[in-house]
């Protein structure tokens, strides 16, 4: 444990604590509450006493639920056992990458990535093969998959919308990424996280819905970034039944399960709470659209979203490393950003900013990083 770092998200989040008057572009949270009809769901179990445990595999009613939605991207799960109910998707990561990988197994990580991925497959004694996506505008390529593949090579792990850069991998390439999957007959690790945070008409594809794809595919999901339920903690595991049949039994002995009114909450969103999902998806394009030309103006090159809600800028220009362009913006204008480096290869000169952010805080934030990169320029 000692070899592993702390989340270089949370760093940053932690510093925030007691400044009121800074403006956090950092932690990857929806500043919408969770839409009403899901919280009125929630109320009324627990005020019915409906505060008990549920199945290690999470409520039936909710697995419906999600594998009738997951029919709209060709993905087709039985509730049963393919689909298990997770505390939030990154639990679901974690038990996971325990479940398939042995000490010496390699894992393929496509980065910058989500912080989480590397450190879990190391405490698993796997040795995490990095892919820089930088080099090929932010998304793997099934060629740069097939130059890390070794005899070890247990699975690959992909993040389409991606966090930090918002890019998705396009549906050809994803295409001959199922290839190289089924020829090495490897797992994929698909983190779906953010799919229903799509933009300008693009719309979200998994690996998993191509043809012989779904008994190498385990796809990760939840309601956290959609639906605006970070704290509800809930997420899912779809995932051939014999390999879940596996996964259950660690997801029992760690966690038992999911809470049980977040459950209920969770499948009520998806029956009735599409409108603001939405709403919401519509105000962060928005937002995109701003910061996207504010950083384009600035001079800074990067590249634009085509999902979830980060943009992910290069301030080399600026002479300045990640840690030190997002520690002196926090400590000069009181903007926090988490440093490109914090997730992985190909992040260092860049700063990852979210903006899942009141549309009138992004402007102050947004002419004050000006301000900075104008005074770091002269």
């Amino acid at each position: 444990m000692e070899s592993i770092p702390p989340s270089g998200i949370r760093k940053f989040f932690e510093m925030l604590i007691g400044h009121d008057d800074v403006i956090s572009l950092s932690v990857g949270e929806p500043d919408f509450p969770t839409p009403w009809v899901i919280r009125e769901e929630a109320f009324y179990h627990i005020e019915k006493g409906h505060t008990s445990y549920t199945s290690n595999w999470g409520l039936i009613e909710l697995r419906q639920e999600i594998a009738k939605y997951m029919e709209r991207y060709n993905l087709y799960y039985k509730p049963e056992n393919e689909i298990l109910i997770t505390v939030g998707a990154s639990e679901g990561v974690d038990a996971v990458l325990r479940a398939i990988l042995n000490p010496g197994d390699e894992i393929i990580v496509s980065q910058p990535c989500y912080v989480n991925y590397t450190p879990l497959a190391e405490l698993c004694q796997a040795k995490v093969v990095t892919l820089d996506t930088s080099v090929n505008g932010f998304y793997p390529t099934a060629a740069q998959i097939e130059q890390c593949i070794t005899p070890k090579t247990k699975a690959l792990m992909i993040c389409s919308p991606n966090n930090p850069t918002g890019t998705m991998i396009p549906e050809d390439e994803l295409a001959r990424i199922a290839e190289v999957v089924k020829k090495h007959e490897i797992w994929v690790i698909s983190d779906e996280i953010y799919c229903e945070l799509a933009y300008d008409g693009a719309k979200h594809s998994s690996i998993g819905s191509f043809p012989g794809l779904k008994d190498y595919t385990i796809i990760l999901n939840g309601f956290s970034k959609s639906f605006a339920m970070t704290g509800w903690r809930i997420g899912y595991i779809a995932a051939p039944d014999d390999l879940l049949a596996q996964i259950v039994k660690l997801h029992g002995y760690n966690t038992i399960c999911a809470p049980i009114f977040s459950q209920y909450a969770a499948a009520e969103g998806l029956r009735n709470g599409w409108s603001e999902v939405e709403r919401m998806r519509v105000s962060y394009q928005q937002r995109r659209n701003l910061m996207y030309k504010a950083f384009c103006d600035m001079g800074l090159k990067v590249p634009e979203p085509t999902g979830a809600f980060y943009m992910f800028p290069d301030i080399t220009s600026t002479g300045l490393t990640s840690e030190e362009f997002a520690t002196q913006l926090f400590q000069k204008y009181n903007i926090a950003v988490v440093p490109g480096s914090v997730f992985g290869e190909g992040g260092e000169g860049h700063i990852r900013c979210c903006y899942a952010t009141d549309i009138n805080k992004i402007k102050i934030a947004l002419e004050r990083i000006k301000e900075f990169v104008e005074e770091l320029k002269k």
